[in-house]
Parts: C-alpha cells; sequence; structure tokens
C-alpha cells in the first residue's frame, strides 16, 4: 500500500511518526511523510524516507490554513495514496477533509491531544469540537494516545469508535545506563540530586512554576528543551533569567539535546508540569529510564503516573505542591529508586514501541 502520513512541524514527525513510518515500512509498504519544513527532517530523510512539506501553519487563520488545505489536497490528488493517516488537532484536520475531497479510500486520524480540552476562549473550545465531530465522520480509524481522549471522543460524538492506542518508545535506548550516568555527571559537574525537565519552552510546560519551586527543592534542574519556530507566547526571558540568579549553579540550561537517553540515565527525578498534555513521550522516557516522575494531574500524565507508587501528581499551575513533591524525592535517594524501579516495570509492560507500533498498524489494517 501507498501511505502518507501527516503531521504539522518536523518535530512531531520526527519524535512522535518516524517511529510508525520504519514500521509500517518493515511491514512492506512505501510511506511518505508530510510536515512543514524544519531542521528535524534530516533523521527520516536520511533513513530513505520521501518527506514532502507543506505551508502549515499553527494557527487558526483561515487564509494560511485555506493555501495548506489546497497544497495538501493537489499533493494527494496527484499522489493517489491508499491510506492517508493524519496527527495533530490542525494539520489532522486538513489531512483528512483534502484526503476525502479527492476519493483517498482509507482514512485515518490519530488525536495527540484536543484543542477542546486546552485551555482557551469559550468560542475556540466550541470550534474546535465542532470541527471534530465533523472530521469525524470522514475518519475510517480514530485513534487517540490516551485512555481519557478516546472516551471523550466516544461520549461527545466525535467518533464511535475511537480506540486509545498509547504512545511508546524502545527500550533498549531508553534505560538506566551506569555508564552514560557517571560520563554525563562528570561532564556536567553534578552533585547531590538532579531533577530534570524535557519539554518545549513555552509556558504551558509549566516553566514558571517549576523554576520558582526550585528555589526551595534541595537539588539541581537541567532543563532540556527549546522553542520551535511556530510556538506562540513569550519566551519567558524573565522567569529563566530570574531564576538563574537565584539558583545559579543548581540551574543548568541544556537547550535541545539528541541525547537525552544518557541524559536521563544521569538524573534522579523527572519533572513535567505541564497545563495540559497528549499522553507525554517524555514521561515514558523518564520511566523507562528508571527515574520517579513529579507530573501534573491532568489528561494523559495521570494515566502515567501512580501517586505514591511510580511518582507523585500534583495540581497544575501551582508552585508550593510542586516543590513540596520534589523536595520530598530529593532528599529520600531509596525512595526514588522504588518509584523508578516501579515505573520501570510498568512502562515496559504499556509503553513498549514495539507493542504500540504494532497494535497501531493492525489497526490501520496493515
Amino acid at each position: 500500500m501507498r501511505i502518507c502520513q501527516v503531521t504539522n512541524v518536523d518535530f512531531s514527525l520526527r519524535h512522535f511518526l518516524l517511529p510508525l513510518m520504519r514500521g509500517a515500512r518493515d511491514r512492506g509498504h512505501e510511506v511518505v511523510g508530510v510536515a512543514a519544513e524544519g531542521p528535524l527532517l534530516d533523521v527520516p530523510r536520511a533513513e530513505g524516507f520521501r518527506i514532502v512539506t507543506m505551508p502549515f501553519a499553527r494557527s487558526l487563520n483561515p487564509l494560511a490554513q485555506g493555501r495548506a488545505f489546497l497544497a495538501l489536497r493537489h499533493f494527494l490528488r496527484e499522489e493517489k495514496f491508499d491510506l492517508v493517516h493524519g496527527h495533530m488537532p490542525i494539520s489532522g484536520l486538513l489531512a483528512r477533509a483534502a484526503a476525502r475531497s479527492v476519493g483517498v479510500p482509507r482514512i485515518a486520524y490519530t488525536c495527540h491531544g484536543f484543542l477542546f480540552n486546552q485551555p482557551g476562549p469559550a468560542w475556540r473550545r466550541h470550534l474546535a469540537l465542532a470541527l471534530e465531530r465533523a472530521a469525524g465522520r470522514i475518519t475510517d480509524v480514530y485513534m487517540t494516545v490516551s485512555e481519557e481522549e478516546a472516551e471523550d471522543a466516544r461520549r461527545l460524538g466525535i467518533h464511535p469508535g475511537a480506540v486509545a492506542i498509547g504512545n511508546g518508545r524502545d527500550p533498549a535506548i531508553f534505560r538506566p545506563d551506569p555508564q552514560a550516568r557517571a560520563r554525563i555527571r562528570a561532564e556536567l559537574g553534578a552533585e547531590g540530586p538532579v531533577i530534570m525537565a524535557t519539554a518545549r519552552l513555552v509556558r504551558h510546560k509549566g516553566w514558571p512554576e517549576l523554576l520558582e519551586a526550585m528555589r526551595e527543592v534541595p537539588a539541581t534542574l537541567w532543563v532540556v528543551g527549546s522553542r520551535l519556530p511556530s510556538d506562540h507566547g513569550d519566551a519567558m526571558e524573565r522567569e529563566f533569567s530570574e531564576a538563574e540568579q537565584a539558583l545559579g549553579p543548581r540551574l543548568k540550561l541544556l537547550g535541545y539535546r539528541h541525547d537525552v537517553p544518557a541524559l536521563l540515565a544521569a538524573a534522579d527525578i523527572f519533572c513535567l508540569p505541564s497545563h495540559f498534555e497528549g499522553l507525554p513521550m517524555s514521561i515514558i522516557e523518564a520511566m523507562l529510564a528508571g527515574l520517579p516522575v513529579v507530573a501534573t494531574d491532568i489528561r494523559g500524565s495521570r494515566e502515567q503516573v501512580r501517586e505514591g507508587v511510580t511518582g507523585a501528581l500534583v495540581p497544575a499551575g501551582q508552585v508550593a505542591p510542586l516543590g513540596e513533591a520534589l523536595a520530598r524525592l530529593a532528599r529520600d535517594p531509596a525512595l526514588c529508586a522504588r518509584m523508578g524501579a516501579a515505573g520501570r516495570e510498568i512502562a515496559l509492560d504499556r509503553y513498549d514501541e514495539a507493542r504500540v507500533v504494532g497494535r497501531t498498524l493492525d489497526l490501520l489494517g496493515l
């Protein structure tokens, strides 16, 4: 079969779609990836995948979305794919609408988080729900990464057959690694407990709360991540500048890194204080690396973190509970070890990349 995988930006194609593209190719199918141009497309291109770029915009601007739709529709009409599989709210909507308009035989969608579940004005939430319902009617295979959002899709009349397929990472890559731990800690001069947070540098990932909470936590914070060119909102220069002054050498801004597995192996605690998520890959990576996880009690994250067993869940947007949970773990290495081991066991059972990809390909009929 000829398959087209469509997403919004290079980051999501590289980190979310590439394992699925590899799996489909391994089963003998031709796979083409579609996303906005970006530097992270070099990896799938180096692996021999054909990557086509489209003028996708991460906004509700109707003119920008109209241009993207027309470009995508023209491409799909010329290529005559057997299956189009869309991802992310806006690019997934455009992919399904364009595929339907040119008669693609099979249309699939994976929801990585609903826009109507995110904070924002009521008109945007209502519009997002209406568009999801309309697109659901032309979707043959409807998947979500989280159980809660599969239930939302069925309950709200978006798609009666919505199935949660989860997310996955390779446990051979993300794992406890004593050699990497020693090397990275020496490289970064780590002494004492290290808390690591991996996320794009956008406000809704909870960076302001984490930076403030760290003032009372006896540990070092490794900030791993950067901003995408299409990210909205300010870059939180003031918050990071104030944190650098307050924390001094206890704060290390590491930027975007390609050695995240080694960094996780070198850390002691993982934190993701997001305001909303789908089913965070970063938490899966941390669990496979054997780290306890402190996350916010939101969709997705609360499916992964078991309170008191593999980590802690705290209210989103609040500094004090976040700081208390991190400080408790930072002061108790034995508790970190027990929670981290329990988290890895659960992740091996639920979030093994090969199993998740296999389930997804089976649902797609590949």
